[in-house]
């Protein structure tokens, strides 16, 4: 593959602290990779490089003439007056193209990026959404490789499954540095990290994530391997240069050579080792032996006379491992209030186990005041805390989350979103609970972070419920997920596949639902129901239709009726595939393709409509029978 850039032999250094040391990093055209790394490790950084917004120390650069690089960071600079349509003609303001490819360019990805509205403003956007525009502009300059630095924050399932498809069926090549282990798997055929454990500051290997932490792990057990081999070869060396001066004078001047090649290199093998630390985390329990801790019965709740939910019936009891998953807005944060007693339900029953201790990590981080400084918050009480019964010094207690003495002075305000992750999961583990309610634990923590997470939680011998967009913790740790729909309804799952599994099932439903209806009501004055009255002539639809067609409804008909929503899902799965082909670029600039492919189109669209006619015309004579 064509080699579109290349970054060789980089040096970053922030004052004392030596950020990449003889780094190198390579993009291919059709290139998927993935930057991974531990917070601090400089994947951020990284990018930003990449994209010339940063300057290396030392390193040479290339990039591939005519080749565009476009870098999406992690916060969206967005103009909170300007409309998403607004948005995307600004991008396109300086580009050399003429006004109607600008058009042509703008509306094709508003559709592709799902926007119903596209006059609504930036600031009426939620986080998702706002996502979802800094995304869809970088994808109107049609780039060559795009830079996404942890593109999935602020989107809910189903946003992330959206930027999942996008990506896998990108014309780009694309670097993205994500902490979604499945996120990395479905969408990326090779991973890097990081890290200052590695002989050239990183790791990288070609495949998914699964295949690379595999490797990572067989790669960090045979380097302990060797400094144990090292060390122990060293010993012996070191023995035989502190014998007599007979035995070292008759030792070959390149065996003492060799000594201090080999003391110089376990030097370097134990410094590479010693930085694979990770956060200790491990929660208190109370021991509680109480069966069931808290149960909800016919649980309701309807927020701005929406309903969120109804009808939710549960148990918790020690051991479960309850995840709550469906988009922003679907009420798992309102139910998460419930059960920890912020808020009443509209109606049912949710019972609590005597002294209950729960212990709650808020994803808004309003636990944590921005102005106190760190040792405050890991030890409000003075120079130690008291973690399961022993006393520790905030130093020490420190250090199991990875942070140093001289942070300890630092306020909240200048720590990263990692960091203050990690003092709310810190003070979670010195309340002894029974019940663990975490909303988002998993934001801003790196992969290693994540790992040790999950391991405790598998450990914690109380109820857990969590509410998280990693689908790979939840599908290791929950042993069910309850899932809400976004319309009042819910249900319990096995794992997060069934959510989705009922999710892509129930989208379907309702878009056929939708223009069932829309092809009900098109053109008939003020319709608004398939029985509504004619507003001219006050007759009956339904009986006009049967006067007109005095056909009965028969088994054929029931067969037919049966068979062609599966039909209708068929042509319109066919039908966004030939629609697909319309956005390839490659496509776009071969007109008698795009010819051919738009003939496609209008066929597919046709036969689409022609079944959604006689499916209302099936409905129809079903009803007058």
């Amino acid at each position: 593959m064509t080699l579109l850039f290349s970054y060789k032999s980089i040096y970053k250094t922030y004052g004392e602290d030596a950020v990449f040391e003889d780094l190198t990093i390579n993009v291919k055209a059709g290139e998927r990779l993935g930057l991974i790394g531990g917070n601090g490790s400089g994947k951020s950084t990284l990018l930003r490089l990449m994209a010339g917004e940063a300057t290396p120390d030392a390193g040479d650069k290339y990039l591939k003439q005519f080749t565009r690089l476009v870098y999406l960071p992690q916060e969206d600079r967005l103009d909170p007056d300007k409309t998403i349509e607004q948005t995307l003609f600004e991008t396109l303001s300086c580009e050399n193209i003429d006004e109607q490819e600008q058009y042509q360019r703008v509306k094709r990805i508003i559709g592709k990026c799902g926007f119903e509205d596209e006059h609504l403003k930036c600031s009426q956007l939620s986080g998702g959404w706002h996502k979802r525009v800094a995304i869809a502009r970088a994808l109107c300059l049609e780039p060559d490789i795009m830079l996404l630095d942890e593109p999935t924050n602020h989107l809910d399932i189903r946003g992330i499954l959206w930027l999942e498809e996008i990506l896998k069926n990108a014309p780009f090549a694309f670097v993205v540095v994500s902490h979604d282990r499945c996120f990395l798997e479905n969408v990326c055929q090779r991973v890097m990290e990081l890290g200052k454990c590695y002989p050239e500051g990183s790791l990288g290997l070609n495949g998914g994530y699964i295949k690379f932490a595999e490797y990572r792990e067989n790669f960090l057990e045979a380097q302990f391997k060797q400094e144990e081999i090292l060390s122990n070869k060293m010993r012996r060396e070191t023995e035989w240069l502190h014998q007599g001066a007979k035995a070292r004078t008759t030792k070959a001047k390149y065996r003492i050579d060799q000594a201090e090649k080999m003391r110089l290199e376990l030097a370097m093998l134990r410094n590479r080792n010693r930085q694979t630390g990770t956060v200790d985390i491990n929660f208190d329990s109370t021991e509680r032996k109480t069966k069931q801790l808290l149960t909800c019965k016919d649980v309701e709740k309807s927020i701005n006379q929406r309903k969120l939910f109804q009808g939710i019936t549960l148990k918790l009891m020690p051991g479960t491992r309850l995840g709550l998953m469906g988009e922003n807005g679907s009420g798992k944060t309102t139910f998460m209030s419930l059960l920890e007693n912020k808020m009443l339900p509209d109606s049912g029953i949710i019972n609590r186990a005597e002294n209950l201790k729960i212990a709650v990590f808020d994803q808004n981080r309003s636990q944590l005041d921005p102005e106190m400084t760190l040792k405050e918050a890991l030890s409000p009480a003075g120079e130690s805390v008291i973690y399961k019964n022993r006393s520790l010094h905030v130093v020490s207690w420190a250090k199991k989350f990875l942070f140093t003495p001289s942070q300890l002075t630092l306020p909240i305000r200048r720590l990263s979103g990692g960091e203050k992750a990690r003092i709310l999961i810190a003070n979670l583990m010195l309340q002894p609970a029974d019940l663990l309610l975490l909303d988002e634990p998993t934001n801003d923590l790196d992969i290693p972070s994540l790992e040790v997470l999950e391991e405790s939680l598998l450990e914690f011998p109380g109820a857990v419920v969590l509410v998280s967009h990693d689908r790979f913790l939840m599908d290791r740790v929950c042993n069910n997920i309850l899932y809400f729909d976004g319309k009042g309804g819910s249900g319990i799952f096995a794992d997060y596949r069934q959510c989705l599994n009922q999710e892509k099932i129930q989208t379907k439903d309702d878009k056929i639902k939708e223009k069932q209806f829309l092809s009900s009501s098109t053109g008939k004055g003020d319709n608004l129901t398939r029985k509504g009255t004619d507003k001219k002539t006050g007759e009956d639809k339904e009986q006009t239709k049967g006067q007109k067609n005095p056909q009965k409804f028969s088994y054929k008909h029931q067969f037919e009726l049966n068979q062609i929503e599966e039909k209708i899902l068929k042509a319109e799965s066919e039908l966004e595939d030939i629609q697909a082909e319309t956005l390839n670029p490659k496509i776009i600039k071969e007109p008698e393709t795009l010819a051919q492919t738009c003939i496609l189109l209008q066929k597919a669209q046709e036969e689409v409509d022609s079944l959604y006619a006689r499916w209302e015309e099936l409905e129809s004579l079903k009803m007058s029978s």
